[in-house]
């Protein structure tokens, strides 16, 4: 997907003309340069139009097949968010109580959430079962006997999925392939249908689906549609055995574009999947994330030095890999490109930031043409940017902004120094 919210617009005062026309990166209907400038740099800034657009890509597909669209709320996790999607009546993707609290301060149903994630806690769970959440998709036998228990403390009965490993090779990063057997997700799909089968004689646990998710960032349907076959007979051996299965949880995944990727559309994905599916009765759920919001926000960073030697040159700007962890984890390349464009010669950057890593880089080679003081614009920042954020070198998180139209809104202020030190202690006097 692209960026329906982001245009180049002409600036005041330029003339084509003379040759020296400038244009500058909008957002929606607001100028990014005036986001800096009442906001200050570096921040996250996401669109509204954008997140609603690309949910109501999943829901439109989906609109005549019974369905739950729950968003990964790991991905993008601000409340202004959230909010924007449980108006919109979607579901949610949670991995910790945490995440659940912020489903539930932003407006969004319990009902509507799923719990994965290999490590889910007692209390958790009890905080999940007090709320009345729609099901925990259960990573281990040892999982689906600690939900038993609590569950049985409670006395409240547990909707539980397996999240079964189809063994299928995403083919994506090795940090984000979720699907592989020496991945820590999930149970083998070739010993699901015996913890199935343990699972229905436990007291407080009630079987209602099925979840797979075999990794991020998939350009390609055939892993999805390689794994959808193998879950699939696994629903007809649980059928055959009296098991029941009411949803299919094929979980996240789908890419986006941030270079020369060419992702499916959630139509053209989802039309195979319902394809394949045939005639079983089963709802459909998705947990999609990074296809939602990754890009609908860019991250505003400005340049504070050039920094020429003779073997490279750099743009040093004033966000960081504690700002945005992508480039430097997982090498991955983000769209760089000036908010105010020049016709001014280009040079060849590395942009980088204060950072004492060698590691902390946005992107490198890129053709730029810009000057000290220039605004730049991180292209595809929604998913995973400030979620991901530290305050690594004591450098204070940057604030998110929500653009909705011509208004811009804060919502999440810029962290203080105060903020980095709050409820930290000096030690006595000895």
């Amino acid at each position: 997907m692209t960026y329906d919210a982001l245009s180049r617009r002409p600036t005041s005062g330029s003339s084509a003309a003379t040759h020296e026309s400038e244009d500058e990166l909008y957002l929606e209907d607001v100028a990014l340069q005036d986001i800096a400038t009442r906001f200050g740099t570096p921040c996250y800034v996401y669109s509204r139009a954008v997140i609603e657009q690309n949910f109501l890509a999943y829901r439109d597909a989906l609109a005549d097949h019974p369905h739950l669209v729950c968003y990964a709320v790991k991905a993008n996790s601000n409340l202004a968010v959230l909010n924007v999607l449980a108006r919109l009546g979607a579901g949610f993707d949670i991995v910790s109580v945490g995440e659940l609290e912020r489903v539930l301060l932003a407006g969004g149903d319990a009902s509507r959430v799923v719990f994965s994630g290999v490590g889910k806690q007692r209390y958790e769970i009890e905080r999940c079962l007090q709320a009345g959440i729609h099901c925990f998709n259960v990573e281990s036998d040892t999982e689906l006997a600690l939900i038993q228990q609590v569950a049985s403390d409670l006395d409240r009965p547990a909707n539980i999925s397996l999240r079964v490993n189809p063994d299928v090779d995403a083919n994506t990063h090795p940090y984000i392939s979720t699907g592989l057997k020496e991945n820590k997700f999930g149970v083998p799909i070739d010993t699901a249908l015996d913890l199935y089968q343990r699972a229905a004689q436990m007291s407080h646990l009630r079987i209602v689906g099925v979840d797979c998710h075999i990794g991020s960032q998939l350009t390609d349907t055939s892993p999805f549609l390689d794994a959808l076959a193998r879950v699939l007979a696994l629903v007809d051996e649980l059928a055959a055995v009296g098991i029941n299965i009411e949803h299919l949880d094929l979980g996240g995944g789908l890419g986006v574009i941030y270079d020369k990727e060419t992702p499916p559309t959630v139509a053209q994905y989802i039309s195979q999947v319902r394809e394949q599916l045939g005639d079983r009765k089963l709802t459909l759920m998705f947990e999609p994330g990074r296809s939602i919001v990754a890009n609908a926000g860019v991250f505003l960073t400005r340049v504070e030095l050039i920094k020429e030697t003779p073997d490279k040159n750099f743009a040093i700007v004033d966000g960081a890999m504690n700002d945005l962890i992508r480039p430097a984890l997982y090498q991955a390349y983000q769209g760089i490109e000036p908010v105010i464009s020049k016709n001014t010669p280009a040079a060849t950057y590395d942009v980088v930031g204060p950072v004492c890593e060698t590691g902390d880089f946005l992107g490198k080679d890129r053709e730029l043409a810009i000057a000290a003081g220039d605004l730049l614009v991180v292209r595809s920042s929604g998913a995973y940017g400030f979620v991901m954020s530290s305050n690594y070198n004591s450098r204070p998180r940057p604030p998110e902004v929500m653009v909705d139209s011509s208004d811009a809104w804060l919502v999440r202020a810029r962290e203080s120094f105060a903020d980095l030190v709050r409820g930290e202690t000096l030690l006595p006097q000895l």
